[in-house]
């Protein structure tokens, strides 16, 4: 094993860590729609949100770092270049981390000053970390940067993925530097905000997990390179084409023109269409040759983050960016069902995918199947689809009656909030989220327990899907 994927493993560790921290304010946060008073000047919504929301973000970001230490080594048959500098990085990571999360549980009321953007709270949705903590994870990302580019001129060698991912890196750091700007001008500060929320989360990740993921399928399926690589530049032309059309989408209440509402609300349904192709191609590549795979956790995970990137990220995402719905579902519950749906489909179950690449090379079993795996599969995705489709019923009954009916009044606002269709999907969020945790659980002791080998399991690729 390289150091680098010992450091990957790290990576992994934590970002396991995160999730499980992500879930635990997320059910928290849904018992406060439940319970509005509950742990009243004690524990701020808004603080539960945030720890929610950001630890997404983090636990994410730290999975891909760590997938990128895990393949490039393999991908160019050297050593990551810097690895002492990303092994110290790592630790700063994670006390920035640290960090703030016990400044956003002590501090959670303050005065809006210059010294509570720089070691408070930015007030800026999705990037509430202050200025300092930005500063860290700037300086992380620059080495990872750093760490990428070095080994590949080391290496003397280029991939098509390698490629993709060095040009990745580029938008990956700089898009981030809009985390750091304070307009005074509100339309102005969220334009560009949504600059950061869509190119970097959603547009550069989408690169940057295509990238892992082809080097997931090359190594789990045996998938050809030239099938992986070419719908690899297929995303990246269509990040470059729709992935910015596609933020008109965000623009509709920011005083932005009126052209927006068209442009955005159908190229924003375009993204997740080349990471499907992938999955599609290289499963029925697999059939056609009759390749086998060896690690069906890993096998099943892929084809999920297909199909759920492609309905959560695409269906749900054009069911409610068109600008004659998005004007009744704007801010919404529907809104939240999207993002559960969008980020569970195109990143966390293909992060799962690689956790179980690693656990095999880890063990040393020749192959990955003794079926506890299932009891996690299946509890993840029954809690995300229940909390998607409760999320959707509150959402859209909040669209029609609160919106289309009542007029976006603060009594309308009330009134729904007390419709009992509204609190049957608030209910069934909450329920499946608990059935969500429980799928948590059970891949956590899967990851940590010592797997047995399964010959059977070694079966065709082809009918491992069945």
């Amino acid at each position: 094993m390289y150091r680098s994927q010992r450091l990957s493993l790290r990576y992994y560790t934590a970002a396991i860590t995160l999730f499980g921290v992500m879930i635990l304010f997320g059910l928290l946060s849904a018992l406060y729609y439940v319970f509005p008073s509950m742990l009243f000047e004690v524990l701020n919504f808004s603080t539960s949100k945030i720890l929610h929301i950001d630890t997404l973000v983090i636990w994410l970001l730290m999975a891909f770092l760590g997938a990128v230490y895990w393949y490039l080594p393999q991908e160019l048959e050297h050593e990551v270049v810097g690895i002492r500098l990303a092994e110290a990085t790592f630790w700063v990571f994670c006390a920035v981390v640290a960090v703030v999360a016990v400044v956003f549980l002590v501090v959670q009321i303050g005065d809006s000053t210059a010294f509570t953007l720089w070691f408070i709270n930015q007030g800026r949705k999705y990037v509430e970390a202050p200025r300092w903590a930005s500063i860290g994870v700037v300086v992380v990302m620059g080495v990872f940067a750093y760490n990428v580019v070095a080994t590949c001129v080391k290496a003397r060698r280029m991939t098509g993925v390698t490629w993709v991912l060095v040009l990745d890196l580029i938008p990956l750091l700089a898009v981030y530097m809009d985390a750091f700007p304070a307009d005074e001008n509100m339309s102005r500060d969220l334009y560009w905000w949504w600059w950061l929320v869509h190119m970097w989360v959603e547009s550069t990740w989408e690169v940057l997990i295509g990238c892992i993921m082809a080097m997931v399928l090359m190594d789990v399926m045996g998938t050809s390179r030239r099938i992986v690589e070419t719908w690899l530049y297929i995303e990246v032309m269509l990040v470059l084409g729709a992935g910015i059309l596609g933020l008109g989408h965000h623009y509709f209440w920011i005083g932005t023109p009126e052209y927006w509402l068209s442009i955005g609300g159908f190229f924003s349904a375009l993204e997740p269409l080349p990471l499907l192709g992938m999955v599609v191609h290289a499963v029925y590549d697999a059939g056609e040759h009759r390749l086998r795979t060896v690690n069906r956790p890993a096998f099943f995970w892929i084809t999920t983050e297909a199909f759920l990137n492609f309905i959560g990220a695409g269906v749900w995402g054009f069911m409610m960016t068109l600008p004659q719905i998005n004007l009744f579902s704007h801010g919404t519950q529907w809104t939240v069902s999207h993002g559960h749906f969008a980020f569970y489909g195109a990143y966390v179950c293909g992060v799962i995918a690689v956790f179980y690449v690693a656990k095999q090379k880890t063990s040393g079993v020749a192959c990955l199947d003794d079926r506890f795996w299932k009891w996690g599969y299946g509890l993840l995705n029954i809690g995300m689809v229940g909390m998607v489709m409760g999320l959707l019923l509150a959402g859209i009954t909040q669209a029609f009656y609160g919106r289309a009916i009542g007029g976006s009044t603060l009594m309308a606002f009330t009134q729904v909030s007390e419709n009992p269709w509204f609190l049957s999907g608030i209910w069934a969020r909450l329920l499946f989220g608990i059935v969500f945790a429980a799928g948590y659980v059970a891949l956590v002791y899967d990851l940590l327990r010592k797997p047995r080998s399964n010959a059977v399991g070694a079966g065709e690729i082809a009918g491992a899907a069945t």
